[in-house]
C-alpha cells in the first residue's frame, strides 16, 4: 500500500492562494492516479483534482476548475495542488489519495490509499 503525507494547509483570506503537497512512498505503477479530495463539515467527500501519474493527464471538479492546478514532481513522487482565488466555500479538510488499479477517477471508492488530511480554512 502507498503511504501518503500531505502538507501545506492553513488559514488564508478570500482571494488568496495556498499550495498543498503530497509525497507518496511506494508509488510503483505508472498507471496510478493521484488525486485530491476535500471534505467540509457535514458534507460528503468531494473530488477536486487528479492526475494520471504516467502520462500527466489532469482532471478537475467543476467547483475548482480554473482556480486549482494539480502538478507533480515525478522524481520525488510528490503531487501539488495550487489553489488560487480561494473562496470561503473552499474551506475543508483536503485529502491526497492514490488509485492503484482501476475505477472511476472521480469516485472516492476507486482510491485505495489515503493521506491523513490537511485543513484549509478560507476567511471572508
Amino acid at each position: 500500500q502507498v503511504q501518503l503525507e500531505e502538507s501545506g494547509g492553513g488559514l488564508v483570506q478570500a482571494g488568496g492562494s495556498l499550495r498543498l503537497s503530497c509525497t507518496a512512498s511506494g508509488l510503483r505503477y505508472s498507471t496510478s492516479v493521484m488525486a485530491w479530495f476535500r471534505q467540509a463539515p457535514g458534507k460528503e467527500r468531494e473530488f477536486a483534482a487528479a492526475m494520471r501519474w504516467g502520462g500527466g493527464v489532469t482532471y478537475y471538479g467543476d467547483s475548482v476548475k480554473g482556480r486549482f492546478t494539480i502538478s507533480r514532481d515525478s522524481a520525488n513522487n510528490t503531487a501539488y495542488l495550487q489553489m488560487n482565488n480561494l473562496k470561503p466555500e473552499d474551506t475543508a479538510v483536503y485529502y491526497c489519495a492514490v488509485r492503484t488499479y482501476s475505477g472511476n477517477i472521480y469516485d472516492v471508492s476507486a482510491y485505495d490509499s489515503w493521506g491523513q488530511g490537511t485543513q484549509v480554512t478560507v476567511s471572508s
